[in-house]
């Protein structure tokens, strides 16, 4: 039954691999489930009831991109916005985090608009080609300078801005020596490479000190807990900003802002896995584009209503991807262990940053290597896909390098005289992105 509707011998995969590549996005993904009600509690919302809808609105979005795409996508609240969400719009702006969800919830009813209508297919295709397999570099980038970032290999550093951690420290030796075990059992073909090699940590970060007497590993206190009550915030969303004039005109930017981050984080991310999944066809168009974009968009709308900020693709989704997740099953896989998490989140949060963060920098090597189907010795096609691939993770943001690439994009081919070598959605694209980041865009929280 699980062959024939998810196609997985089309897609020369097995369920045994695709419940594998299920349990590796998830082991990739699941700080989301401490992180994320860290950061929205500073609003005053429940830090309890947020784990609790974390886990289910992650596992409801993702198991309707499993649906209705058949893709291994998972989803989850995005890292990023949830910080716009908390510290711009509740604490920069003192909108009450009630509205905030409101408008969330606005902000994905003009998402599910523009993919009904096709319009933000259309924006898709209007990245050109290069463009595109930048992003996917870029991501790669982004992932393992996250995965070096969260290990404690990369620190900030006041002068150079980042530089090296401590070696010679536990957590930072054990990351160390993860990416190397993850690297040589995959050059092994090892099957759950990267599983196995977060197991293998965890239960090394049990002997090995973190300081001050404390160990990477901890043990819980608990294997297993019932999981909070979702009623502190779910349901809770308001919309008094549509009623309020002087409200409204505070909200449009706001509202505007997550409309550009939102869909411009969620086409990057799908482009980028699912050009290493092998579902970007050699135009750079994607199949079920429309379908995967509704579910987005109805991902949006679901997250204010459980009580979050805006659920999107997750880029740890490409994790799965490496260990051979290729349909929605492993999609399905992810969302039932997210479900599964409410009741052994004690034993979930044990695993350490330096466990995790190897898996993430394999991930971005993996993705890295497209990078070869870029021209490279065509300065035109060269400058925009660098500027893309590197802006991305030195911005800490897949928007913004979206944005810088398509505006280099667009000024050379006006420059060169070429204006077709971008389509005219396109340059209305760049000239967004040019407007905002020279803070001329209108709306500008």
């Amino acid at each position: 039954m699980l062959n024939r509707f998810f196609q997985l011998p089309q897609h020369g995969t097995t369920v045994g691999r695709e419940l594998q590549a299920g349990l590796t996005t998830f082991a990739a993904m699941a700080y989301i489930l401490a992180v994320n009600p860290a950061i929205l509690a500073n609003t005053g919302m429940d830090k309890g009831a947020l784990v609790t809808v974390t886990a289910l609105s992650a596992a409801v979005a993702t198991a309707i991109m499993a649906l209705l795409t058949n893709y291994p996508i998972a989803l989850a609240p995005g890292m990023g916005i949830n910080a716009f969400f908390t510290f711009t719009i509740v604490l920069g702006k003192g909108v009450p985090w009630s509205e905030a969800l409101g408008m969330v919830f606005v902000n994905g009813a003009v998402f599910l608009a523009l993919s009904v209508t096709g319009v933000r297919e259309k924006i898709i295709a209007a990245i050109p080609h290069a463009l595109k397999i930048a992003v996917t570099c870029g991501i790669g980038l982004f992932i393992a300078f996250i995965g070096l970032k969260n290990g404690g290999v990369i620190v900030a550093n006041p002068a150079t801005f980042v530089s090296h951690g401590d070696f010679a420290s536990g957590p930072v030796a054990l990351c160390l020596a993860g990416i190397a075990l993850t690297a040589v059992l995959i050059a092994y073909r090892v099957p759950g490479a990267i599983v196995i090699s977060i197991a293998v940590v965890t239960l090394a970060g049990l002997l090995v000190p973190a300081g001050k007497g404390a160990m990477v590993t901890a043990l819980p206190a608990s294997l297993v807990a019932l999981p909070a009550s979702p009623e502190p915030v779910f349901l809770k969303l308001t919309f008094q900003f549509l009623t309020n004039s002087n409200a409204l005109l505070l909200a449009l930017p706001l509202i505007l802002t997550l409309l550009l981050v939102d869909m411009f984080d969620n086409i990057g991310t799908l482009i980028g896995v699912t050009k290493r999944a092998g579902f970007l066809r050699p135009d750079g168009t994607l199949p079920k584009a429309g379908r995967a974009l509704v579910a987005d968009s109805l991902a949006t709308l679901l997250s204010a209503l459980f009580g979050t900020s805006t659920v999107v693709s997750y880029i740890e989704s490409a994790s799965g991807v490496e260990a051979g997740g290729r349909t929605g099953l492993t999609g399905l896989t992810t969302a039932a262990l997210m479900l599964l998490a409410l009741f052994f989140t004690p034993l979930i949060l044990i695993v350490p940053a330096a466990a995790t963060a190897p898996a993430l920098v394999i991930v971005g090597v993996f993705m890295m290597q497209s990078v070869t189907e870029i021209e490279m010795s065509d300065f035109k096609v060269a400058t925009p896909a660098v500027l893309t691939l590197l802006a991305i993770p030195l911005t800490f943001s897949i928007a913004e390098g979206i944005g810088l690439g398509l505006i280099m994009t667009a000024i050379l081919a006006l420059a060169l005289g070429e204006p077709k070598k971008l389509t005219p959605l396109g340059y209305g694209i760049a000239a967004i992105f040019f407007l905002q980041f020279f803070h001329l865009w209108p709306f500008r929280a």
